[in-house]
């Protein structure tokens, strides 16, 4: 039986993580939305806290061992502070945790350290297609061996940072089966579009789109390959996680609103409309914490379930964030419509997490 309450290690990593969210994404994320560009002081402050360098063994230059459930934690506490801006910080980490959990050890021995033990980089991943039937288990993107690499072709969408990346990892379709292959900066045949990706929120965070035409690359794992299951349900947990703290904060915005403001002489969290709609958001927030904790913990323990509890708590969570986002705009009335107001960006932002996956691995 897992507990729920963290260990002192994790409580340490939960409050050092708060504090940033609190005191330097919260002040900074409506700007950084507004410019389409965040503060590269913020992101490498973020990137100081050590959340990659804490899942990553002293072997390859970390200080830690991986765990699911310590990653959903801290990454739910930095998107309560604004998830592009947490989505930024840990980019590295779509290229970087792949690695350690299917890589072969050449390949740990030859990005993790520079990766871990330097300042932030832009490493990242291509996951997502431009396709209405979208199927991380049947990518358009195509792979075929060509003696010890093999040969890309396919476009991808929503690559975080793609433009200045020393490498990612692009996943594509082998016989069938989805494999990640590491690309490096200047291959021949890849092609980022000049433009950034233009989407309803998460403004500050530079995507764009990768177009490979016969790119050679390796493949992640070696010729054995790896296990896409076990990347794709860290994926989805991490997406769980970061709507869980997206919705946790339109809540704490729309519960005090609703404690302050006055309406024909009372506060209107005792109108009773406004009251059970709180009390609903609370009771999805905290179950959908609790299935992407669980989720997270079966994955820490390599149950057979694993993957199914991930899959439920990405799409329970993508749904819970919608409406939670939804009703935070509802209770501010009118001034949830304004640009300057926080809720109306935690609502465009949750909108993302039932179209985006792959922005974020823990």
């Amino acid at each position: 039986m897992y507990s729920f309450e963290p260990n002192e290690e994790q409580q340490m990593l939960i409050d050092a993580v708060g504090k940033y969210a609190a005191n330097d994404l919260r002040p900074a994320a409506h700007d950084a939305e507004e410019s389409r560009e965040l503060p590269k002081k913020l992101v490498s402050k973020g990137w100081e806290l050590g959340f990659l360098q804490a899942s990553t063994p002293e072997a390859y230059g970390g200080f830690g061992e991986r765990s699911a459930v310590t990653g959903a934690l801290a990454l739910e506490e930095m998107a309560f502070g604004d998830l592009a801006g947490a989505l930024a910080v840990l980019t590295p980490s779509l290229f970087a945790t792949p690695i350690l959990l299917g890589g072969s050890e050449e390949q740990k021995q030859e990005y993790l350290p520079r990766i871990v033990g330097g300042d932030w980089a832009p490493y990242t991943a291509a996951l997502m297609e431009m396709s209405f039937d979208f199927d991380p288990n049947a990518l358009k993107t195509s792979a075929k061996a060509d003696g010890d690499n093999y040969i890309l072709n396919g476009e991808k969408i929503f690559v975080p940072f793609a433009k200045d990346a020393e490498a990612l990892i692009v996943y594509a379709n082998l016989d069938g089966v989805t494999q990640g292959f590491i690309v490096t900066k200047g291959s021949a045949g890849l092609s980022i579009s000049e433009e950034r990706e233009k989407v309803m929120g998460l403004n500050a965070l530079p995507m764009y789109r990768v177009k490979l035409e016969n790119v050679s690359a390796s493949r992640l794992g070696g010729a054995s390959g790896h296990d896409f299951e076990l990347i794709l349900s860290a994926m989805r947990i991490a997406s769980a996680s970061a709507a869980v703290g997206v919705a946790r904060s339109s809540f704490e915005y729309a519960k005090n609103y609703a404690k302050e403001r006055d309406a024909f002489g009372v506060k209107i969290a005792q109108k009773q409309a406004i009251a059970f709609m709180l009390a609903e958001m609370a009771t999805e927030i905290e179950a959908m914490r609790l299935l992407t904790w669980e989720a997270a913990w079966k994955l820490d323990n390599n149950k057979d379930d694993a993957h199914i509890a991930a899959y439920l708590a990405q799409t329970g969570a993508a749904d819970m964030v919608m409406m939670v986002t939804d009703r935070g705009v509802q209770i501010y009335g009118g001034h949830g419509y304004i640009r300057e107001n926080p809720v109306e960006l935690l609502m465009r932002n949750g909108r993302g997490f039932s179209s985006l996956l792959g922005l974020v691995i823990l």
